[in-house]
């Protein structure tokens, strides 16, 4: 039987904290391995627990959420990463916005329905992305709208069909959908992204399309 997710809980909010423990300790394979009221706490969790996913509210008392991702994913806690998914209030945070460019995985409100969470939970740790293009597109808007770079020396890399993939990828395609419009198979295109996020070093999906913005490829088809 496969393991359950192991889920690190941050808010400093011990009751909002207390009731996402009974909904995803619900869950057969979700278990809450452990709590913390800010950020400070929650690295050292992660080091003491090696969760797999952490919800992450973005504004705590003491160290706040971005500040723990900052971190987090700049050397202060050695070996496997937990995904990162952080908790708002409201959609466009421009918090949320800076916690993703830093290596979160996306954003959920906190007013989500438990469905819409344990869905998230499960496709962030199996690397996928709870953030769509167009959620992006708004919390980025000025970098949108900004004129298109030249393309960066690790993306003239990729092959002609990464590229291809690349673009679906960027408008929030899943690898079904991509093999459908291709007529290749999913586990082709799941081996081409693994191989996409290899050569421009990024960690997951949503890194990928915050990529694409960034560099004026969003929504193109093969970053043309």
């Amino acid at each position: 039987m496969t393991e359950p997710i192991r889920i690190l809980l941050t808010d400093d909010q011990a009751l909002f904290r207390a009731g996402l423990r009974v909904v995803l300790d619900a869950q057969d394979d979700m278990h809450v391995v452990g709590e913390a009221s800010d950020g400070a706490e929650a690295l050292d969790r992660i080091r003491e627990l090696r969760p797999d996913v952490m919800l992450l509210d973005m504004r705590m008392a003491g160290m706040d959420g971005v500040e723990t991702v900052r971190q987090l994913f700049s050397g202060a806690v050695e070996g496997p990463l937990p995904r990162v998914v952080v908790l708002t209030t409201f959609g466009l945070d421009p918090a949320a916005a800076t916690a993703i460019r830093l290596g979160a995985s996306g954003f959920l409100l906190k007013d989500a329905t438990p469905t819409f969470l344990f869905a998230a939970v499960r496709a962030v740790h199996e690397g996928s992305s709870v953030i769509a293009p167009n959620d992006l597109a708004q919390l980025f808007g000025a970098d949108v709208a900004r004129a298109p770079a030249p393309q960066p020396s690790e993306f003239q890399a990729l092959t002609e069909r990464e590229r291809v993939v690349f673009g679906w990828a960027s408008r929030g395609l899943s690898n079904a959908e991509i093999a459908t419009k291709e007529y290749v198979t999913e586990s082709t295109v799941k081996t081409q992204i693994s191989s996409i996020l290899g050569k421009l070093s990024l960690r997951d999906r949503v890194q990928l399309v915050v990529y694409a913005h960034d560099h004026g490829l969003a929504g193109t088809r093969d970053g043309s």
